[in-house]
């Protein structure tokens, strides 16, 4: 089961009305970062490796065992954000050092190039080096790091269809139109009643589906779609203004 089902009062969910330890918390959920690292490793295919996935979340579960404070969410549904955050920020993190990388790449690149074309031949390590103003140590270690770089991965997740990382340069006035809009989209959202955001919330961020929502929230699947639709009809009837 991707998760448990959440039930007032149930020492499986519930830390802070249970008798149940961090540890034991951390225990019995172990399952569900192996659920969430294998499909956030299918989103973003050879960009990391699942072993890595695996221990960020199990540090991230650990963590949220110890400073969960149970206030009708449950703690299935808690650990699953703050395990999913963890590993969307270590992706995040590393496509930034990754970008780096390939800028330096590309400077290489055309510093070659213009070499070759002077020099009638593929320039020395010295001549680059002398060339990007560079010592031999500094050349070599921005040389090697560049190496290091997977396109692939990076091309994947960098693709017009990621969920997590947006254009870099995007015109000003998109921009200002996005966060416009995700400002509206929020408020509009803080207004529902409480179980359809959450519901939104499980469905379109933490992308469960609507049976792993009515275990979480002890419901059948054909609510969770009646909630769901109940809670799309009023966010499109806001929005309409902001439209």
């Amino acid at each position: 089961m991707f998760m448990k089902k959440v039930v007032a009062g149930s020492d499986a969910n519930t830390y802070g009305r249970s008798n149940n330890s961090p540890e034991q918390l951390a225990r019995r959920y172990m399952p569900l970062v192996r659920k969430i690292a294998w499909h956030v490793h299918g989103r973003v295919s050879s960009a990391v490796e699942v072993e890595d996935l695996l221990q960020i979340g199990m540090v991230a579960l650990v963590e949220a065992a110890n400073a969960f404070e149970d206030r009708g969410l449950g703690f299935a549904s808690y650990a699953q954000l703050r395990v999913r955050g963890a590993m969307i920020d270590h992706l995040r993190r590393g496509a930034t050092l990754a970008r780096s990388a390939m800028a330096n790449r590309k400077q290489l690149a055309a510093v070659r190039s213009r070499l070759e074309q002077q020099l009638r031949r593929a320039p020395l390590e010295a001549e680059m080096a002398v060339e990007m103003e560079m010592d031999a140590a500094t050349y070599r270690d921005l040389a090697d790091g560049c190496e290091m770089v997977q396109h692939t991965s990076m091309d994947e997740v960098y693709s017009d269809q990621s969920m997590w990382f947006a254009d870099v340069e995007d015109r000003a006035d998109d921009v200002m139109e996005r966060e416009s809009l995700k400002a509206a989209l929020a408020k509009c959202i803080g207004e529902l009643p409480q179980r359809e955001a959450l519901v939104l919330q499980l469905y379109f961020v933490e992308e469960l589906n609507l049976e792993e929502i009515g275990q979480a929230l002890d419901i059948g699947a054909a609510r969770v779609c009646q909630i769901k639709k109940a809670a799309l009809d009023k966010l499109r009837e806001k929005l309409r203004e902001w439209d």
